[in-house]
């Protein structure tokens, strides 16, 4: 068989994984991909974003999610009884988990430029490592808290809608 056929057919099977529809809360994601989901409890929010983070790791999509550190544990636990192989994942490279403090706190407060840089970084690296569409799904619940920084989270949610259409990627 002809190798560069192959990486030919590989190609083009990515790019059409990228084009597949996106469901999100019963709904398919257009051309806009950045949502703000708010929740009344934890079980709801599950309830929402099990299955689109499921049909992520389905799909061969790599996964980027931000969390309380102290929820991280937990947050693990919802993935695994979704079915989710949370360390094969992450071992393979699919699957990477933050805390609050190693993305949107960094030094102890949040610096909008440097996060916009993050989000930017990750979208890209995801498709460097041959993923076709990264998942990123952010717990925010940190800017409820008095931290330094939080007043510009208006602006740079305002600044992401500007970076955001320049990618496919679902941003939750």
């Amino acid at each position: 068989m002809d190798p560069t056929n192959e990486n030919a057919k590989f190609l083009g099977q990515a790019s059409s994984e990228s084009n597949q529809p996106i469901r999100f809360a019963g709904s398919v994601l257009g051309a806009q991909r950045h949502v703000c989901a708010f929740f009344h409890s934890p079980d709801e929010e599950y309830r929402v974003l099990l299955p689109f983070i499921k049909e992520g790791f389905e799909c061969g999509q790599k996964a980027f999610h931000i969390v309380d550190p102290k929820l991280r544990e937990r947050h693990v636990q919802r993935l695994a009884s979704a079915g989710i192989d949370v360390a094969a994942a992450e071992q393979s490279g699919q699957f990477e988990l933050r805390n609050w403090a190693d993305a949107y706190l960094r030094d102890g407060h949040f610096d909008q430029d440097r996060m916009l840089a993050l989000i930017q970084e990750v979208l890209e690296g995801g498709r460097q490592q041959g993923f076709p569409l990264t998942r990123l799904v952010a717990h925010m619940e940190w800017a409820l808290e008095d931290r330094p920084g939080v007043d510009d989270l208006v602006e740079y949610e305002t600044r992401l809608n500007y970076i955001l259409p320049r990618y496919k990627d679902p941003v939750i």
